[in-house]
């Protein structure tokens, strides 16, 4: 199949709220695949944003998987999933689309990619059993006090926690695509997300959230990806994430825009098209090296 026209997906989700779906794609290689990769989305970010790195890993090799968060996109789609919370994206989301890579491709070694909340699911061992190897990009302790430059620490802290809620409040959900924080979400995942923010250890000191026995328990060896120049998930941050791994074999690695020949890469930079050249042949090979482990 040509890695430019996907397979769209429609993969089930049990949720608390009765069955759903993730709406997502498949790309194929050109061959036989060799592995899958799934690819778990960053708060507030679109499946889309992630068809560059699909492509690059399909033509590698992989049979690779996007899928959207649900209640991500436009008002409409952020109302009609109003209760959804974060965890809910962690734990029965990106759930589901590793249950449906596992079951869909049996026989082939099972890698994964996430972006941010995205890494942070896999961290705490929801991709599946069969997980050789796990990608995260820009994962990290992700608590408001602990953001370096002080203009992004009132952004993040009143912008989005004080009146990032509040104006939830009155409109029934996050309008991310108004005020700059991509697109946007349930109401429900943005107090929840508001809420660890302000925590010193982000969703390790709610308690109603079992997450240091979550990443306790994770063995799989982890590449765990992020820049010098990311005003959210700074080096030290991202550090403080990957020492809570006990038994995960960790290889940290940090990129500087300087090394890439570039002026900026940010929270969401290392998947943009524009820097694929540079940074993604490192990652791609990780991930051959990976799955061929579980070979």
């Amino acid at each position: 199949m040509d890695t430019l026209t996907p397979q769209t997906l429609r993969i089930p989700v049990s949720s608390r709220y009765g069955s759903s779906e993730l709406e997502g794609h498949l790309f194929l290689p050109e061959g036989v695949a060799q592995a899958v990769l799934t690819i778990h989305p960053a708060t507030a970010t679109p499946e889309r944003f992630y068809f560059s790195f699909a492509e690059a890993a399909a033509a590698s090799g992989f049979a690779v998987i996007t899928y959207g968060f649900r209640g991500v996109g436009d008002r409409a789609t952020a109302r009609a999933h109003r209760h959804i919370r974060m965890r809910d994206w962690m734990l029965e989301d990106v759930s589901a689309a590793a249950a449906w890579a596992e079951g869909s491709f049996p026989d082939l070694p099972q890698v994964a990619l996430g972006h941010s909340v995205g890494g942070h699911s896999l961290l705490l061992g929801c991709g599946g059993e069969r997980l050789s190897g796990i990608v995260t990009i820009a994962t990290h302790m992700a608590a408001t006090r602990d953001i370096a430059p002080r203009g992004e620490r009132l952004r993040v802290g009143v912008g989005l926690g004080v009146v990032g809620r509040a104006v939830t409040r009155l409109l029934g959900y996050m309008p991310g695509s108004r005020v700059g924080l991509g697109e946007d979400i349930p109401a429900a995942a943005l107090y929840e997300w508001t809420s660890w923010l302000r925590r010193p250890h982000f969703f390790f000191d709610d308690p109603t959230f079992d997450a240091e026995a979550r990443i306790a328990r994770l063995r799989t060896p982890v590449l765990s990806v992020g820049t010098t120049d990311d005003l959210w998930a700074a080096p030290a941050q991202i550090d403080a994430l990957t020492d809570r791994l006990r038994l995960a074999p960790v290889t940290r690695r940090t990129v500087s825009p300087a090394e890439l020949g570039i002026d900026h890469i940010g929270h969401h930079g290392l998947m943009r098209r524009s820097i694929a050249a540079a940074a993604w042949p490192e990652i791609l090979d990780w991930l051959e090296t990976a799955a061929d482990t579980s070979r």
